[in-house]
């Protein structure tokens, strides 16, 4: 691709980042060029987030029906998984499941939840009275 026809194409992480990519410039040698994007990735882009949007949501909504903890809505929103939350806490990932449980939740220390609520960058107050 020649540098001129880089796309520059807007996208979700316009102004945040630009991609490196070779292109030929105008004596045939290749060089790298930046680029904000073009439109096939910014349609990937946009259905990864509204996907994550949707995750968010669905837990948000189980935390309110009572079948999952705060623990496991603010993982979803932090876009953290099992082994991410676990490094964070020092938690074993089968204790992190435990705690998604309400009824667990409920009997936690306070020092826990502080483990939970630094890695969320949350007050343990926001976990314990979850307003979603």
């Amino acid at each position: 691709m020649k540098k001129e026809n880089l796309p520059q194409d807007q996208s979700a992480l316009n102004g945040f980042t630009r991609e490196v990519c070779y292109v030929k410039d105008e004596n045939g040698t290749y060089t790298t060029g930046l680029s904000t994007g073009w439109d096939v990735k910014k349609d990937a882009l946009d259905n990864a987030w509204d996907d994550i949007h949707e995750r968010v949501n669905e837990a948000r909504e189980a935390v309110k029906r009572g079948e999952k903890s705060p623990i496991y809505y603010f993982m979803e929103l932090r876009l953290m998984d099992l082994p991410v939350l676990s490094g964070y806490t020092g938690f074993w990932r089968m204790t992190i499941k435990r705690h998604f449980k309400p009824q667990v939740f409920k009997g936690l220390s306070d020092q826990r939840l502080a483990a939970y609520a630094k890695a969320f960058d949350v007050s343990v107050d926001e976990l314990k009275n979850f307003k979603g």
